[in-house]
């Protein structure tokens, strides 16, 4: 089985969002991904807070965004959470949605040449050298990190073909979206391999879990989250491959309006069982099993409603997954 962890989209308390993350903590969980989304709470203070709980979680600052932040101040962070917790800080770019990104007057529609000038700005900046970087984006001129060189892993956030191949190209690792079926996964694999030619580079996906002893019960913890999610055009592909049909447009508008019979109705159980790790125990493990052979390293959980769902989760998966 893929290596499992743990995410925080951000959204709950500080409280909640801690005490989930102790409880897969206890259930053998050593990686905690934290979101980076506007509006929400700072992704490096609440890793701060988990890492002093934790003793020997790292943490991965998810989809940190350069259109909102320079990608010097990026590596400030980053930089000084590792000289303060060295060796168990990795870094995620991201251009971020778009919604969040128009919300605050950024146009982020062309977000390629921004993620690799970010990237390798980043890079040049971990290197511990001095830095004379001029892009059309971004510029350096005769500048060091304060904290010297340092071994933060790269891993960029991408679900788009040129942005799979760019992560091959450029990062240590990929991060693919939450809501990624089986079939996108693999698909999205083989566009970063053909960026990475024998460059080894992990793949880490978000996923989606709750867990019931009835199935239908399990998908019906994630139907409400997985319609926010599927109803955005960039996984029109993720639907197509997995063979779920679902009318985005119809979805968008019934969500919109707050007309959960419409929503329930278009976010079937089958579509749930395809999109997520949602289910039984046995559902749970047989999905696993399918992202790994589609080429997944590390299943990144998602979306669980409260502690005890967590806690279920890992206790029933986690200990073999992560001892193999």
């Amino acid at each position: 089985m893929p290596k499992l962890s743990i995410s925080t989209d951000a959204r709950e308390s500080v409280a909640s969002i801690l005490a989930k993350v102790e409880a897969g903590y206890q259930a053998g969980v050593r990686t905690l991904w934290i979101a980076n989304h506007l509006f929400q709470r700072d992704p490096v203070t609440l890793a701060q807070a988990a890492l002093v709980r934790c003793a020997d979680l790292r943490v991965v600052l998810m989809a940190v965004n350069p259109y909102t932040q320079h990608p010097v101040q990026i590596a400030m962070g980053a930089a000084t959470l590792d000289e303060l917790f060295p060796g168990r800080v990795s870094l995620c770019l991201g251009a971020g949605a778009p919604a969040d990104l128009q919300s605050v007057g950024i146009d982020g529609s062309k977000p390629l040449g921004v993620m690799r000038e970010a990237i390798q700005l980043t890079r040049a900046l971990f290197s511990g050298e001095k830095v004379v970087f001029e892009g059309q984006n971004f510029q350096v001129r005769d500048r060091v990190l304060g904290n010297g060189q340092t071994s933060i892993p790269l891993i960029l956030a991408a679900s788009g073909p040129q942005m799979l191949e760019l992560a091959g190209a450029a990062a240590d690792g990929v991060l693919i979206t939450a809501g990624s079926s089986v079939e996108f996964v693999r698909w999205s694999v083989d566009h970063v391999r053909r960026g990475a030619g024998a460059r080894r580079v992990k793949v880490h996906g978000l996923v989606y879990g709750a867990i019931d002893d009835e199935a239908s019960r399990a998908y019906g913890q994630l139907r409400q989250t997985l319609s926010i999610l599927l109803r955005g055009p960039h996984h029109a592909r993720n639907l197509e491959l997995a063979g779920s049909v679902l009318d985005q447009a119809q979805l968008t508008r019934a969500v919109a309006d707050g007309d959960h019979a419409t929503v329930a109705a278009l976010i079937s159980d089958d579509i749930v069982s395809r999109h997520t790790l949602a289910g039984t125990l046995s559902d749970i493990e047989s999905r696993v099993q399918a992202y790994q052979q589609a080429g997944l390293d590390e299943a990144i959980l998602a979306g669980a409603q409260d502690v005890q769902q967590v806690s279920r989760i890992f206790a029933a998966v986690v200990g073999r997954a992560n001892c193999e």
